[in-house]
């Protein structure tokens, strides 16, 4: 069940079953203008709670030096982990790149199937909640 959608002109945030999910509209640069305006309304959804996202890398078309650095600083904020879907060998290269040169701060995979995706981050969700238990 999809719960708490909200837009803007780039991109759709829904909750369904306890994980954050977003899909692009249109083809997209994400530059660092758009990467700030998604990552703003992601934390809209979020309502400043951590979230395990699962983001559809569909229309991504590119992601200039600019977005690269502002997804890097801001864009793991509210995150407890996040799974990118993508549709080629590109965005995964670009994807991996971006992991193994940022190591960044909350675990991040990409995958090329949207079910794994979710099924690693339901994983991590169930490890988290019960060390917290």
């Amino acid at each position: 069940m999809r719960d708490n959608i909200v837009s803007n002109e780039f991109i759709n945030y829904w909750i369904e079953d306890g994980i954050l999910h977003s899909q692009f509209k249109h083809d997209i640069t994400l530059n660092a203008s758009v990467c700030s305006k998604v990552i703003e309304l992601r934390h809209v959804i979020s309502e400043g709670k951590k979230q395990y996202w699962c983001y559809d890398f569909k229309h991504v078309i590119s992601m200039p030096r600019d977005g690269k650095e502002y997804a890097e600083k801001y864009g793991q904020d509210y995150l407890h982990a996040s799974a990118a879907i993508v549709y080629n060998h590109l965005q995964k290269y670009i994807v991996n790149i971006f992991i193994a040169m940022k190591n960044p701060s909350v675990p991040f995979k990409a995958f090329t199937n949207k079910e794994k995706a979710i099924l690693w981050l339901k994983e991590i969700k169930e490890k988290n909640e019960k060390r917290n238990a």
